[in-house]
This record gives C-alpha cells, structure tokens and sequence, in this order.
C-alpha cells in the first residue's frame, strides 16, 4: 500500500508513556532505517534493527516493522524504547492510516460501515468505535462516507463532528481521486470509455438509470478495462460523482453486471461475494491540507478469474 503521512501532532495514547518519545520529520522522502541510523549514530545497528522487528516504530501513529517504508517531511515518528506498541487487528477491517483527525481502513466484504435496524455491532463502525474508545472514552468516531457491505477496500472515518462536516460539505472539492476495481461479466468492445445518466431510486430500494434530469442525480463513471478473457474482465472504475450504487447501476447499463451482484443483473457469482473493492483513495487532509493518497492491491481472487481460458 502507498500512502502519504502527514500527521504532524502526535497521538495522545504514544505520549502518555515516558518510555516514548516522538521525533518530526524535516527531510524526505527517506528510508526508515536509514533515518534511525542516522538519529542514533552512538548505537549499533543490530540495536536500531531490534527496535524495528520488535515493533517499537510507528509513524504517524502506525506501527511499523519495515525498514524501507518511505518517511516524507512532517511525518511524526514516534519510539517506544521499552516495549512493542500495541497493534490493532481484526479480521474485518485494517487501519491503514490514522492521525489525531481522521481513521482510513480497508474495509473486508460483506461487513457493513454502519448499524442497521438489525445489526448494531458487527459493523465497521462499531468496531472504530470501540477501538477508540480503548485510550479515550469519550473518543468518538464519525462516518464521512460508506461502502456498501458486500463492497470492500478504502474508507475513511472523522474523529470529531467538525471534520465529518468539512468533507462532506467539500467533498467533490477535496476528494481529488476514488477508484475502484470490479470483475464484470463479458468483455467490452472498448478498452476505455464512460457512463453517465441520472440515477434515481424506486419504492423498492433499486437504483435505477434515466436521462430525465428532474427524476434523478447527474452521475458520471470512467471505465478501463484491465484484462480480460472473454467471460469476464477486469475493470478499473473512476467515479467523478459519488451516487448511491452507481457503478453497479451504470455497469448493469452497460451490459456487463459485476458478478456477484444479483440484485443489479448478475448471472453468476463464481467469487461467492460481489467483485467490487475500493483501491485507491486520495483527497485533501482537512486540517494539514496535505494530499493523502492510499491504494490498496487488487484483491488476488479477482486477478485469478480474469486469467486466459
């Protein structure tokens, strides 16, 4: 995964411990190890490396193990000289970025971002929340935009209101980037193109396409194909509107459904779960105004269907 790190405070639980200190970042890009050498000249190298393998790196918030991560001017590392951070694992979801501002994590399918009349705690939602609130109870966490559940990859959340309010009141203007990548049934005959229509939705819940702009909301979706073997493609998908379901409706448009995807014209489901998976996120940092960038990797199941027959 890219990212950028940008975080410039440093989080409230690393500096309740004496033991950690915190070093800001003047110089970049740089290798991570090559920095601790440099910050400590007077300790061996097998010293500097145990800190690394034994998780006492994190940056910007994040614990670390790998020696060449990227280290950018104004990221914040922070050492714990006694003992490992503690690392955040579920096998849901995965922090992937985190400052004092906002949470970014990969999302697994079939996990909802938030409760439901019906599920309340096995939510993507629930889980922040919970994590959160294990250094600071009155910690809160705040939905800034959802993936659907059977939808995995990048999302973001706000740890306070405010910033929840700034990105969604400017989101077209501060999220510069959202793709994702889908297994579509078919091969298309082009290899690059777009779909656009209004979308609106019926007393069933369905999202459904029209050019009558009074009826519904302008969407506009980008589409290249990746690979493909002739029942299935691989495609990459550029939103530039964020409309409830669009890429399944606008897929469905164009004759080649996600597979997976029953409800929007799908004829298989060979995965067991809907092919789509949010890769790439880049926006605006509402408070750094820095650029965060974030790709995760095609998941390997969707490579492996889209192979020659």
């Amino acid at each position: 995964m890219r990212q950028t790190r940008n975080n410039r405070k440093s989080n409230r639980r690393y500096n309740q411990e004496s033991s950690v200190k915190t070093y800001s970042v003047q110089e970049g890009p740089v290798k991570l190890l090559d920095y601790l050498f440099s910050l400590f000249p007077e300790k061996s190298k097998t010293t500097v490396k145990s800190l690394l393998s034994h998780r006492q790196v994190a940056i910007n918030n994040i614990p670390t193990t790998q020696f060449d991560d990227l280290l950018h001017s104004g990221d914040e590392l922070a050492i714990n000289f006694e003992r490992g951070f503690r690392v955040f694992k579920h096998s849901r979801l995965r922090i992937v970025y985190e400052d004092e501002f906002l949470i970014v994590i990969d999302k697994g399918y079939g996990l909802l971002s938030m409760s439901t009349d019906r599920i309340k705690e096995k939510t993507a939602y629930h889980i922040l929340s919970d994590y959160v609130k294990a250094d600071d109870p009155a910690g809160r966490i705040f939905i800034i935009h959802r993936l659907d559940r059977d939808t995995s990859g990048l999302m973001m959340f706000a740890k306070s209101q405010q910033i929840q309010e700034t990105m969604q009141r400017s989101w077209n203007d501060m999220v510069l980037d959202r793709r994702y990548v889908a297994v579509v049934e078919g091969a298309f005959d082009k290899d690059k193109g777009e779909v656009s229509s209004y979308l609106a939705e019926n007393a069933a819940y369905e999202v459904y396409s029209t050019q009558n702009k009074d009826e519904g909301q302008y969407a506009l979706t980008r589409y290249e194909v990746l690979k493909s073997n002739g029942k299935f493609s691989l495609v990459e998908l550029q939103l530039a509107t964020g409309r409830k379901n669009q890429i399944r409706v606008h897929m469905k448009d164009l004759g080649h459904s996600i597979i997976g995807d029953k409800k929007y014209g799908a004829t298989c489901n060979p995965l067991g779960r809907l092919a789509l998976h949010a890769s790439r996120l880049r926006f605006v940092h509402p408070v750094t105004r820095r650029d965060m960038f974030f790709e995760t990797p095609i998941p390997a199941k969707f490579r492996y269907i889209v192979k020659g027959r």
